[in-house]
């Protein structure tokens, strides 16, 4: 068996995908259009065509439909900044981490939009998106740390509030794509709030 064959999903992954992506889908929908509070797993169930106990065999909760597992996301940053770090300011670098989130917004621009409608509408969503950054910034802020200069306790200092710095320009560029109803590519807006926030005093 070639090495293609055996990374390449079975059948039932990939029926589970496609199902797993219907569910989400019309889950983002419902939300968007009648509330994420008032849609009930009863509701998205019976709309895809499953039971209500099936859903959970996709999703632990209405949540997990829209924020998912944190690192699903976080690892591709991570990894481009990695890579990014060895020609790149710290700054720079981050902008490149985000690069993989960008890509996730342009391949899916309708779905991204909407859910992140629905995320800053909901309380409990944009708290949930809050322990998604603080994880990232596990991973993200001794990466950055090495690379700065002087004692470990203001290096690891510097280095979270430049990695905070720069999840807040994804925040607040992914809150101003809804706020522009998707009229400005997420790319542009991040880019922007990179620029305004760069870190001269630090990275220069």
């Amino acid at each position: 068996m070639s090495d293609t064959a055996r990374q390449r999903p079975g059948l039932r992954q990939r029926t589970r995908d496609a199902v797993r992506e219907q569910i989400a889908e019309v889950a983002l929908v419902m939300f968007d259009e009648q509330g994420f509070e008032e849609t009930t797993v009863d509701q998205i169930a019976e709309a895809v065509g499953i039971s209500s106990r099936s859903f959970f065999r996709y999703f632990a909760s209405k949540e997990d439909v829209v924020l998912g597992d944190p690192m699903v996301h976080g690892e591709p940053v991570r990894q481009r900044l990695e890579q990014a770090l060895e020609s790149m300011t710290a700054w720079e670098a981050l902008r490149t981490g985000f690069e993989a989130v960008v890509e996730v917004f342009e391949s899916e621009p309708e779905t991204a939009l909407r859910a992140m409608r629905v995320m800053i509408s909901t309380p409990s969503l944009r708290a949930r998106n809050t322990e998604k950054h603080l994880a990232w910034m596990t991973v993200l802020m001794p990466m950055v740390a090495d690379t700065l200069t002087g004692a470990e306790a203001d290096r690891e200092y510097h280095a979270r509030a430049i990695t905070l710095s720069a999840l807040t320009c994804l925040d607040v560029a992914s809150a101003e794509l809804v706020h522009r109803d998707g009229a400005v590519a997420i790319r542009v807006l991040l880019d922007e709030a990179f620029q305004l926030l760069r870190p001269a005093a630090l990275l220069d």
